[in-house]
């Protein structure tokens, strides 16, 4: 049996997933040396409108799970489809500042800007169903058209060099021209290069920092480091060479590049581990309207879909019930829904008891409420009385 049927037939529950989940992943930095772990996920099937992507909003969730810890070396466990550079940047400042040593894990997907953050590692971890994906920027115009910067500036090189070789230009060619400003242009060249940046001097300052010797023995310099690092950022960049943005980096991709990925499948014990603890997690996601978590072995942050849903586990009142306001999917009409932490919890004379399918006061209509407990249970870590 495989483990993500295992894992179907034993965890029924949120609870019981969220359990499991937390064993798993204090199993991982028991097999890492007890070092500090993090991890930064989201909801890769999530709805196409739901904000799974890095953003602001995400720093202040990382900075608040890492003042729980306080080791020297840290792993982030990553599952992300990209987002704002910028960001990544801010959050790589903030976990360097805090960790001598820090490892990145992907047991599944980093993509772009995951890319990006997975490269301020000092070691990378992969799995043979890992993957990393190009880093060339993505543009988005006013109209809504969304296009990599880099193959942007290709076609554009492209159009130049054809119109100096015949000494004209293509007719075709001009109206697309007349669209394109040197703002935009330019705006391509800047994301280009700020990816290339990132990714250059990460890899000098952190994975290449003890790359001491070449294969055939000689001393490692820091021009070495720099022209390998830039070779790497260059490549990961290029458009024309991965052809989709959306493309699949594996471990083999990145030792082509001469970038030494730790491959955690080779050690059959840290490599089970990881799977299952992945495979929770994506239980997880799918069982909740969770869209993003940022957990460590002791605390967790949920972001739910549902703006009720958007709280974290210890700011939970500890008092034996929680009262959640709830808009009838019928008639819009607003009631209270109490949910009992304990038992025999008398109700409140403006709420309903919950129960799988709350009645509407006003039409007697029947909303259904097992996500809405989902969501509670998720940030209590505990089951209610039902």
């Amino acid at each position: 049996m495989g483990v993500y049927a295992e894992c179907l037939s034993k965890f029924k529950t949120f609870s019981d997933l969220t359990t499991e989940r937390k064993r798993m992943l204090a199993r991982i930095s028991e097999l890492r040396g007890g070092r500090d772990i993090l991890v930064f996920a989201a909801d890769l099937s999530a709805p196409a409108a739901t904000p799974i992507t890095i953003d602001y909003t995400d720093i202040l969730a990382v900075q608040d799970q890492l003042e729980n810890m306080s080791g020297d070396g840290i792993d982030i466990v990553l599952e992300t489809p990209g987002g704002l550079g910028e960001v990544v940047e801010d959050i790589v400042k903030l976990i360097h500042a805090k960790y001598k040593s820090v490892g990145m894990i992907v047991p599944g997907y980093a993509k772009s800007a995951g890319t990006i953050f997975a490269m301020a590692g000092d070691e990378i971890l992969m799995g043979r169903s890992s993957s990393l994906g190009p880093i060339d920027g993505q543009l988005q115009l006013a109209s809504g058209k969304r296009f990599s910067a880099d193959a942007f500036l290709e076609g554009f090189a492209k159009i130049k060099e054809e119109a100096e070789n015949r000494k004209h230009l293509t007719p075709a060619y001009i109206p697309i021209l007349q669209n394109i400003s040197p703002g935009e242009i330019q705006k391509c060249e800047n994301i280009q290069a700020f990816s290339r940046h990132l990714v250059t001097g990460w890899l000098v300052d952190y994975k290449f920092k003890f790359w001491n010797r070449h294969s055939d023995g000689r001393p490692v310099t820091g021009e070495d480091r720099r022209n390998r690092a830039e070779e790497v950022a260059t490549s990961l960049c290029s458009q024309s060479k991965w052809l989709t943005h959306n493309r699949s980096i594996k471990i083999g991709d990145l030792e082509k590049l001469r970038v030494k990925i730790t491959n955690y499948d080779r050690d059959a014990k840290l490599g089970d581990v990881i799977t299952r603890y992945y495979t929770l997690l994506r239980m997880s996601f799918e069982m909740s309207a969770a869209y993003k978590l940022f957990e460590t072995t002791k605390s967790q942050i949920y972001r739910f879909s549902s703006q009720e849903g958007m709280m974290q586990a210890r700011s939970l009142p500890t008092a034996s019930k929680s009262r959640v306001k709830v808009a009838c999917s019928e008639c819009q009409a607003s009631f209270v829904v109490q949910v009992n932490w304990k038992e025999s919890v008398p109700v409140d004379q403006d709420a309903v008891l919950y129960s799988d399918v709350a009645r509407c006061p006003a039409c007697k209509a029947h909303n259904p409420l097992e996500r809405m407990l989902l969501r509670l249970e998720a940030a209590a870590g505990k089951r209610a009385v039902v």
